[in-house]
């Protein structure tokens, strides 16, 4: 008969607790202590018949791995292994050199963020592999994964369900844990989306409160709204079903306990872009597509792209600052009973980059201007015709495309310019169509029509690539360069750039008095 080996938490239910032959378990920690006490309670919890072994990287195991007082198997394998990435490529070969895992129980104790710095694919790789060398040899991995950063893997881990028989994470949360269990598969059945609260002492290890929340929990918190403070604008909770929090964090922290409430977090300057867009990515991977998640722009700090950025994280609404507090309350009753069902990456990295693809500003060669400008056309995470506008500007009689060039200063990332064919070209990344005369009067220190006599712009996507097929095949000897140092016009119209904006430079005017034959002011 097959064994099946149970996670070291007192009085934790069978559906979440039992681990049979021919599977792996995947369980992040918060610590590295959390990590080395789950792995002595399990061995602890294991009949004295059990076949186990323990791998530890980069930590000799007799350092983490203490002799059960009470209960355990007779006799347990101590193995250790290299802390680099490269070992993961031999785990399977040589445990089999050393042991026959027919029915064995075999925890895995990584090092501090040991796979941040390994790819998605060859996690998958190495899942798949071990999987299947599971099932082959009727054994069971337990994967204990200690680190402080561990959402970027958990997110990427929950897609795993084909090689992965469970996956949770234990956090601390003070005095307390968080048992929080992503799926979990076994001779029971599936459990999903489970939550269980768990009390450590220092002789009995950690046990399940005795709470009814313990229970397998039902989707019971449709009605509930967690929210900012700054919301609802000074105004009290509008019923019993909403919870108000003082900042975003302590709002993130409770609503990785929800199932299908409402989230509405507050976004007030645009430094807190990139940490709201990680909060809402890491509860719309882990918590799934039941829940609301709503962000209320409290001041104007928004931009096209920020938007895109929030709601490709996985974000259900974005209510604009200028929104009243009525229109607010309805666009967030518009949302309930909505299920989420556009596709969210499992690496955010992936989001940030799209939604900031250029890493450019200012003048670029041509090869590299239509290399970049190609990549951003052919990005499947950006929103179509929606990437930016491309224009073709000629200069007046009596200008050079080179001294013109001295003019163009772009303030913002991804906008870049480059020469040929006596003529300047600039893409001006997610600029929209009808604000190109408002961008250009930023880039350039006098009207447009001034320096330039006429204009081409391209603002679809199969404008702009079909105009990128004509630029490559452009002649080089029709490329431009920029002017070596003399030829700059700045002096000419009398205006110099600071580095954030062009200002006019002042023209010294003298007074004569009537003695000296001139006309006095």
């Amino acid at each position: 008969m097959n064994p099946i080996f149970p996670v070291g938490i007192h009085s934790l239910w069978d559906e979440l607790n039992h681990m049979p032959t021919g599977g792996v378990w995947w369980i992040n920690t918060d610590r590295d202590d959390d990590a080395y006490r789950l792995a002595n309670q399990t061995i602890t919890a294991q009949q004295a018949e059990a076949r186990v072994a323990v791998v530890t990287q980069g930590i000799a195991p007799r350092e983490v791995i203490h002799a059960p007082v009470h209960g355990g198997p007779d006799k347990i394998r101590l193995f250790s292994g290299r802390n680099t990435p490269d070992s993961l490529d031999f785990f399977t070969r040589d445990l089999m050199s050393s042991i026959d895992p027919r029915h064995f129980l075999i925890l895995v104790i990584t090092p501090t963020n040991y796979w941040q710095n390994i790819s998605s694919a060859q996690i998958h790789n190495w899942l798949k592999k071990t999987s299947s060398w599971t099932k082959e040899n009727n054994c069971t991995v337990m994967i204990i994964n200690p680190g402080n950063n561990s959402d970027k893997q958990y997110s990427m881990l929950i897609s795993e369900h084909r090689y992965l028989e469970g996956l949770a994470s234990l956090r601390c949360q003070g005095d307390e844990h968080l048992f929080d269990v992503a799926y979990w598969c076994n001779e029971k059945g599936v459990s999903a989306h489970q939550q269980v609260q768990l009390a450590a002492s220092a002789t009995a290890g950690w046990r399940v409160v005795p709470k009814e929340e313990s229970a397998p929990q039902p989707r019971s918190d449709e009605k509930q709204v967690l929210s900012h403070v700054a919301v609802l604008e000074g105004a009290p909770p509008l019923s019993e079903n909403w919870l108000l929090f003082d900042n975003n964090e302590i709002l993130f922290s409770e609503a990785r306990a929800a199932q299908a409430a409402t989230i509405i977090f507050s976004l007030a300057q645009n430094n807190q872009i990139e940490g709201l867009a990680r909060h809402i990515h890491t509860l719309r991977r882990q918590r799934g597509t039941a829940l609301k998640i709503i962000v209320r722009e409290n001041q104007a700090s928004l931009r096209a792209t920020d938007e895109r950025l929030l709601l490709g994280c996985g974000a259900t609404m974005i209510i604009p600052w200028n929104a009243p507090l009525s229109r607010c309350l309805t666009l967030i009753e518009s949302v309930q009973g909505q299920m989420f069902s556009r596709h969210v990456p499992e690496d955010i990295n992936l989001l940030l980059d799209a939604m900031q693809p250029l890493k450019l500003r200012g003048y670029q060669p041509w090869q590299g201007f239509c290399q970049a400008v190609g990549a951003l056309m052919s990005n499947p995470l950006l929103p179509l015709d929606g990437k930016g506008v491309m224009v073709a500007l000629r200069p007046v009689p009596g200008i050079r495309a080179e001294q013109a060039l001295t003019l163009c200063r772009p303030v913002r990332m991804g906008d870049i310019v480059t020469l040929g064919d006596g003529r300047l070209v600039l893409f001006l990344s997610f600029c929209r169509i009808n604000d190109l005369d408002t961008a250009l009067n930023h880039i350039f220190p006098l009207p447009v029509g001034d320096i330039f006599s006429n204009r081409k712009v391209w603002f679809e996507d199969s404008q702009i690539a079909a105009e990128l097929v004509q630029m490559r095949n452009m002649n080089p000897e029709k490329w431009g360069k920029p002017l070596a140092g003399p030829g700059d016009i700045s002096a000419v119209i009398r205006a110099q750039h600071d580095g954030h904006a062009w200002r006019r430079i002042p023209e010294p005017v003298t007074l004569l008095d009537g003695s000296n034959g001139g006309t006095s002011a």
